[in-house]
């Protein structure tokens, strides 16, 4: 027996679209007719003659099995499509279709305005396919299909949004605000530190996103342009902001707060708890080792700590990127290592004091010599934190 679902209207949109979500499905259906852009695989590109546009759950997010809606969605868009609109009970093929592992009741919505204009953004976002542009791919598109390369395919998570505008954009003006759009996506990833699964570099969007832009025909005013300086682009970039820090939220659990960790501002070379606690504890007497065990949150999410563990990863970071040269790697690098055992033991302290405790590291060689000068900074500061302090 086939189970039913009721489909749940979430919100008309300036009288043009509603929006609705029916299972693994959020839709909207065009009351009126729009000029749209799209990355979908079926009906994408700039099209005038929609009447849906659809982001759906294909899969979980991991480990799913037991299913070939992925498979389909890749290589028979078409037959996805049908199959996708017969579920919505839909009849129309004039359908674009983004497809992800989020769950649709993790949709966001972000409405703005200004005069007579309306910009709305629906987002759903994962992120463990995280990447940044440039980084190694894992696989290739030729004459004889896709070949797989060394690389480990990614697993699923995806950034899908679309944006509903009350007034007619130019199909170059879709153009400018799809890149307007994306630039306030990664703009958040930069924010929130999100890290690549693929390099050491930080995440600009995910392997697998999607987007699409409706922009209501026929209207008084016709955009010509959306650029970052005009109104529509400010409040295109408002909105897809708010909407995907929503939807992080809501699939991920991600947020400023929870991003306060020193562990998560380092995972990107390689640092876990558990490589993490290891390496500082070795460095440790025995009961001292237990004693930062049992205290691991507090050390790890307090913010003056967090504070001296991002300014150490910056100037890494800064080293990488040739802003610094590779001659002065050391004085920075271990100077900032010296505000983190000020910051973890509480005490002032001149970074001399470590400089030649340190003098056989070189931070520049690789992420395992960057990650051993935070080890044992963060070793010496706990072992100083409780020195003297019960003493007369």
């Amino acid at each position: 027996m086939r189970a039913k679902f009721a489909t749940m209207k979430l919100d008309t949109f300036y009288s043009g679209a509603d929006l609705y979500r029916k299972e693994k499905i959020v839709y909207a259906h065009f009351l009126k007719p729009h000029r749209i852009l799209s990355t979908c695989r079926s009906n994408g590109g700039v099209r005038e003659d929609l009447d849906y546009l659809i982001n759906h759950q294909a899969c979980e997010p991991s480990q799913h099995t037991g299913t070939d809606l992925c498979e389909v969605a890749m290589l028979e868009p078409l037959r996805y499509l049908k199959r996708i609109t017969s579920k919505a009970g839909i009849e129309s093929e004039r359908v674009a279709i983004l497809h992800t592992a989020a769950n649709m009741n993790n949709t966001a919505i972000e409405h703005d305005d200004f005069d007579e204009l309306e910009v709305i953004a629906v987002c759903t976002a994962g992120v463990s396919n995280a990447g940044r542009a440039g980084d190694p791919a894992s696989y290739h598109q030729g004459p004889d299909g896709i070949k797989k390369l060394a690389f480990s395919p990614p697993p699923a998570g995806t950034i899908n949004t679309i944006v509903f505008i009350n007034e007619e954009l130019t199909a170059g003006t879709l153009l400018v605000a799809a890149t307007v759009a994306t630039e306030a996506k990664t703009s958040i990833l930069q924010e929130l530190r999100i890290p690549s699964h693929y390099s050491d570099g930080l995440a600009t969007g995910t392997g697998t996103d999607q987007i699409a832009i409706a922009a209501q025909l026929g209207t008084a005013v016709v955009h010509t342009d959306a650029n970052k300086h005009s109104k529509l682009g400010e409040l295109i970039g408002q909105t897809v902001r708010g909407a995907l820090k929503q939807a992080l939220n809501l699939q991920c659990g991600i947020t400023a707060d929870s991003r306060r960790s020193s562990i998560l501002q380092l995972e990107r070379f390689g640092e876990t708890r558990e490589r993490f606690t290891q390496a500082v504890s070795n460095a440790l007497p025995p009961e001292m080792s237990a004693l930062l065990a049992n205290n691991f949150l507090s050390v790890n999410h307090d913010p003056i700590i967090v504070a001296a563990v991002q300014a150490c990863i910056h100037i890494k970071d800064q080293l990488t990127w040739g802003i610094l040269p590779p001659s002065c790697a050391k004085d920075s690098l271990f100077y900032q290592a010296a505000l983190i055992v000020h910051s973890v033991s509480g005490k002032s302290l001149t970074p001399e004091t470590f400089l030649n405790d340190w003098s056989a590291i070189n931070p520049t060689v690789s992420n395992e010599t960057f990650l051993e000068l935070i080890h044992q900074a963060f070793a010496c500061g706990f072992a100083l934190k409780w020195q003297g302090r019960f003493e007369d």
